[in-house]
């Protein structure tokens, strides 16, 4: 089932910059679908521009982006609704400065929902499938600066997932953590995609063809390849995604 329809994207910055030339994708649902290739390729724009958080820039957008039916491209769209829809984590976890249960429930509380027995359920269910439960259920109240790195990137993806978004995106969540933290946030997306649509633009080749059930190769804006993981990782089409995969540029 297709869950988001990417037809003739086009990004360009008021510097000229062509981040994204001319996409087209279908993004299935139920899935980790992997945007891997070499810094400047278009993967973090596209996630950026997914959430409309490239509406904060000079820039221009062409195409049209249609989940459910809808094109969330469309300048009438409710932006903060739609950011409820499709949650971002980024590389770098930046907890607010709020106690962890703070921090999970804060998205709640801003669409204005103050009952306690909704937030403490809610918030306890966004820690369990962020798998940081276990961990902190003991210490809700202590300041989730008082976290691991690998923690305080889980609490973020728990602050997305109270909000109980239709996609969840990620560009390079692992970056700066460890290898047991890595496998922790690998591991927790496996079960996640169970109930989520998963774009991930991963920091290595070898994270993206181990989560790849879908994988699209970006190279200066341009998506070069685009299909199943395990055919673009085994037998890729194009000379350019078979290079990159090898290690011989990027």
């Amino acid at each position: 089932m297709i869950k988001i329809r990417i037809e003739h994207l086009n990004l360009r910055y008021d510097d000229g910059t062509e981040s994204l030339k001319d996409v087209c994708m279908s993004i299935e649902a139920n899935a980790i679908t992997v945007l891997f290739g070499p810094a400047g390729g278009g993967k973090s724009s596209l996630l950026r521009t997914l959430d409309r958080l490239n509406d904060l820039v000079e820039a221009q957008i062409t195409g049209q982006v249609w989940i459910n039916d809808v094109n969330i491209l469309d300048p009438k769209i409710n932006v903060v609704e739609l950011r409820r829809k499709i949650g971002i984590v980024f590389s770098r976890p930046v907890p607010l400065p709020l106690s962890i249960y703070g921090n999970v429930s804060y998205g709640l509380e801003m669409a204005g929902e103050h009952r306690k027995g909704i937030l403490d359920l809610s918030v306890k269910n966004a820690l369990r499938q962020a798998d940081l439960w276990d961990e902190v259920h003991d210490r809700l109240n202590d300041p989730a600066n008082s976290l691991s790195g690998g923690q305080q990137q889980r609490l973020c993806l728990a602050r997305v997932l109270a909000l109980e978004p239709e996609v969840i995106m990620l560009d390079e969540p692992t970056s700066a953590l460890d290898p047991i933290a890595t496998q922790k946030i690998e591991s927790m997306l496996q079960e996640l995609k169970q109930q989520y649509t998963i774009l991930l633009a991963p920091h290595n080749v070898q994270q993206s063809a181990r989560l790849a059930d879908y994988a699209a190769f970006f190279l200066v804006g341009e998506l070069v390849e685009y299909g199943k993981g395990v055919d673009i990782f085994m037998h890729p089409k194009d000379k350019r995604t078979e290079d990159y995969i090898m290690g011989r540029f990027g």
